[in-house]
């Protein structure tokens, strides 16, 4: 749930890294989420169809940003200007080339910052002094 969260406190955050485990469980959780609803709305209105949609547009468009915004995140942790998320807006084949970046390994520190896992870790102050 943490990793989670952490896509929303970073909003409108398009500077820094996002490691891996951050962006998948970001997108996985939305993934979720967005069928759950889906299931649940067509459930509740099987005759009216415009609840739904509705709710899901709005969904869509509240989650559109920090979903960039992580996606910007994800490629700078690989070195990678934030334009390549660009490539999402190619239909059909441009989600490709972004499941290969968000698969990446990280970059140890780069012109984007220090290595977030180094951050993470529990032996924190060793690694600074």
């Amino acid at each position: 749930m943490h990793w989670y969260l952490e896509g929303f406190r970073n909003y409108f955050n398009f500077s820094g890294r996002a490691r891996r485990k951050e962006y998948w469980i970001f997108r996985l959780g939305n993934l979720v989420i967005f069928w759950l609803s889906a299931f649940i709305l067509v459930n509740m209105f099987p005759e009216n169809n415009t609840p739904g949609v509705i709710f899901l547009l709005v969904y869509y468009v509240l989650f559109f940003i920090p979903t960039l915004s992580i996606t910007v995140r994800r490629f700078h942790d690989i070195g990678r200007t934030g334009w390549w998320s660009l490539l999402g807006f190619i239909p059909f084949i441009g989600w490709i080339p972004i499941f290969i970046f968000a698969c990446i390994e990280s970059e140890p520190d780069n012109k984007y910052g220090s290595d977030p896992r180094k951050l993470d870790s529990p032996n924190q102050e060793v690694l600074t002094h």
